[in-house]
């Protein structure tokens, strides 16, 4: 083709953009694979197919069956003749991607080994890149993006690609999007048209998936014990038992995850939601919501559910309280309950277990007068699975707002530390423990002030960036002096906007002349790289090796005796006991022999510390070789809760917390992330930043509070009754005994020795008596963190 398609847009109606519902033109379909995984597509005769190479550098593989079981490459008008080992060895990794592909083979009756395979992008892809052919005859098309374990010494991880297929001849319809695949073979399956509900019953076990189809659908959901039901007893979802035993407004996949009856009995819980917003206070619409707005006799969800309930015998009601799904409301500062359009996208759901045998009812709410359905009712689907089937807790993620949806992942070391406690927590897409059964976060925090602990850390974000333009593009997007690092080396630096808000904080290491890696706290920072790359036409990629290198930390004065004792590293690369503060070396466990790691002397704690970067299906055996030494020496497993203390303590800065993309670096304490005077390269913010040096506003500071409260992020800082700042992270320290928190404070009251005060409540009605100490409250010299014991 001479000119790039274009496949989808964001959508956009009279100045409003909404990114998160791409509008794909009539007839074309989407289809992403995941980096060294697979996908089978039912193809037609005349259908245009397109692959992109979201990332670059990502090799592909196509292979074509017709409909006889034969397979030829020409069929869809590519080079054939290749055989496709990276194909079949994702189909023997046991990877979800291989499962389906090799049922769709299975179930067409179709040879693998007879396969004719074609590759494209061999030659160094730009991210982007494109290639489309066109179907001369029906068949099943495989698209492989191929590549296996990443070695955390190297930088060529498998990453996703997109596959388009524009139908030659789509089919006819509303130009409404079809039901997403079922998650199995479903027992019940119902589509809901707007203005309709439907009662149906789940048995103890099984698990119900209600789906917004199109986006913006709210959908109500209630349900009945049948065991009540039969003695006459009518016991459906009480919201306010719910909120009260779970502490939530209303539950989400984890531990706080059931909806119970008045009776504290639960009926349900919740074990997947890619959505996350629901409400959980107001009814279902009824009769009188229209009436009062002047739509008498519109169509309601109140009384659908009393037709459909009636089935049953179960007393009609004038307004059925309820769950609403995908329902966005919200209450104000002056208390009024409202609403706007739903979060949900097309194909968000929530997946329910039932806990006991269940009527349940749902709707597709007709409501067109206002914001509920986003002003447009569309369908919802309801399906109903199986008790035996394997569906994993999960909590939809999105890297950026336009990204496809993933489930909650667990890292590689996640077995290690579930032997320790229950207690996981959604952390960037990812469960980590918060803290351990048999400790608790103060013995964590004690053991790693004393001793020694391992953490989980592999929800950081890590990107390769490579190509000849490496260097330029580090030296463009990150605000250090990148030329000065060494091979071997690693900085931490600050990343930032054009107005010099931060985008993120993070690490370079330097692998090579032309080869970095970096390694940040958000998915943007890393399309940020991406953009920059494209918009200076820099010879540079940046490839996502999130998902190839996880990591855990050991921290503690006894991290280096530990580590030395089980890590090998090659003779022209420091030894653990010599490695120096942010450096790094590629090391084995035991011996040459061993498993390949990365060790880096970083961490995230204010003690000597190291971090140890390998490839998930290492994680256990690096865990155990670890934990081993470690176990005997007093070493315990750290989580989220410990780890707080310690990077408070120490004055470590979170993002979302203590700075974001309003703040700079020199007010988000990290200042000496900007060298402007020995850094004589222009860096994107650099010219805002050195504005807002001149002229500052906000300052980062410590406090110390008087008495036991623990302030909360965001509580107002007051000197008198003017405000002059924020809390921005707090805790009780264990080491100093005193409540203690990170702020951001007017330039005009930072001096240490300031007396202010933190309000609580409205503000005005309680105040917590505090002063500007020394920043960072623990070891501000860093001695600990070079080993000086």
């Amino acid at each position: 083709m001479n000119s790039r398609p274009v496949f989808e847009t964001p959508y956009e109606r009279n100045g409003i953009l909404s990114p998160g519902l791409s509008i794909l033109p009539h007839g074309t379909e989407r289809y992403p694979v995941p980096g060294g995984g697979s996908r089978a597509v039912r193809i037609e005769c005349g259908d245009e197919i397109s692959v992109i190479d979201r990332e670059g550098l990502q090799p592909v593989e196509l292979v074509f069956f017709a409909p006889d079981g034969s397979s030829d490459a020409g069929m869809i008008g590519a080079k054939g003749g290749r055989d496709p080992k990276g194909l079949q060895a994702s189909l023997s990794s046991n990877d979800v991607s291989g499962r389906k592909v090799l049922k769709a083979l299975e179930t067409a009756g179709f040879d693998i080994g007879r396969a004719d395979g074609t590759l494209l992008f061999a030659e160094g892809a730009r991210a982007g890149a494109m290639e489309t052919f066109f179907a001369s005859i029906d068949g099943l098309l495989i698209v492989c993006a191929a590549g296996g374990p990443m070695d955390p010494n190297a930088q060529n991880a498998p990453t996703e690609i997109i596959l388009y297929v524009h139908r030659a001849n789509p089919r006819e319809g509303t130009g409404g999007l079809k039901p997403a695949d079922p998650l199995a073979d479903p027992l019940q399956n119902y589509n809901i048209q707007p203005g309709n509900a439907k009662a149906y019953e789940v048995r103890t076990g099984q698990f119900i998936q209600v789906m917004d189809v199109q986006g913006r659908e709210c959908t109500d959901f209630q349900c009945f014990s049948m065991a009540d039901l039969d003695r006459g007893i009518e016991r459906d979802i009480n919201m306010t038992t719910t909120r009260s035993l779970t502490g939530c407004i209303y539950p989400m996949p984890g531990i706080m995850s059931k909806f119970w009856s008045v009776d504290q009995k639960a009926l349900f819980e919740v074990v997947q939601d890619t959505c996350g917003r629901h409400d959980a206070y107001g009814l279902s619409c009824y009769p009188r919501y229209y009436d009062d707005a002047g739509y008498p006799g519109h169509i309601n969800c109140s009384d659908n559910i009393n037709d459909e309930l009636a089935t049953w015998d179960i007393n009609p009601r004038v307004g059925w309280p309820s769950i609403n799904f995908f329902f966005n409301t919200m209450i104000d500062d002056q208390h009024v309950l409202s609403i706007d359009d739903p979060w949900s996208r097309p194909g968000d759901f929530v997946l329910l277990k039932a806990l006991t045998d269940l009527v349940a009812v749902s709707t597709a709410c007709p409501c067109d007068i206002d914001p509920t359905n986003a002003w447009n009712p569309t369908d919802i689907q309801v399906r109903v699975y199986k008790e035996n089937e394997d569906f994993r807790r999960s909590i939809g993620w999105r890297r950026t707002p336009e990204a496809d949806v993933e489930a909650t992942k667990k890292t590689g070391f996640h077995k290690c530390f579930a032997k320790h406690t229950r207690e996981f927590v959604e952390y960037n897409g990812y469960w980590l423990a918060n803290q351990m059964s048999n400790h608790g976060a103060i013995a964590e925090y004690w053991a790693a002030r004393e001793k020694a602990v391992v953490m989980d850390l592999s929800p950081l974000r890590k990107y390769e960036v490579t190509g000849p333009d490496a260097e330029t593009l580090m030296q463009l997007c990150v605000t250090r002096n990148i030329k000065k690092l060494s091979v071997g080396g690693i900085v931490y630096t600050a990343m930032c906007y054009e107005h010099g808000g931060m985008i993120d904080d993070g690490t370079v290491f330097r692998l090579g002349e032309n080869n970095f890696r970096w390694i940040g706290g958000c998915d943007s920072s890393g399309k940020w790289l991406r953009d920059q790359a494209e918009k200076h036409n820099l010879n540079a990629w940046v490839k996502s090796s999130t998902d190839q290198l996880h990591n855990i930390a050991v921290q503690g004065p006894l991290s280096r005796e530990i580590l030395a004792s089980i890590l090998w590293t090659p003779p022209t690369h420091a030894r653990v006991d010599d490695l120096a503060w942010f450096r790094f070396t590629t090391a084995r466990i035991g011996d040459l022999h061993g498993t390949p790691v990365v060790l880096s002397r970083t961490g995230y704690s204010g003690e000597l510390g190291y971090e140890i970067f390998c490839h998930p299906t290492a994680a256990e055996e690096v865990f155990d070789a670890i934990w081993k030494v470690g176990e005997p020496k007093g070493m315990v497993p750290l989580g989220l809760a410990a780890l707080d203390m310690l990077r408070i303590e120490a004055g470590l800065i979170f993002a979302g917390y203590d700075f974001s993309d309003e703040t700079d670096p020199f007010e988000a304490g990290v200042g000496f992330t900007v060298p402007l005077k020995t850094q004589q390269d222009d860096f994107i913010g650099r010219k805002a930043i050195e504005e807002r040096k001149s002229h500052p506003h906000r300052k980062l500071v410590g406090l110390e509070i008087e008495g036991g409260i623990v302030p909360r992020h965001g509580d107002c800082l007051h000197i008198g009754k003017a405000q002059i700042g924020v809390v921005t992270s707090a805790v009780k320290s264990p080491y100093l005994g005193k409540t203690i928190a990170l702020a951001r404070v007017d330039i005009c009251h930072c001096e240490i020795g300031t007396k202010l005060e933190i309000g609580q409540l409205d503000g005005e009605q309680k105040r917590l008596k505090a002063e500007v100490v020394r920043f960072p409250h623990f070891d501000p010299t860093k001695e600990r963190v070079r080993g000086n014991y």
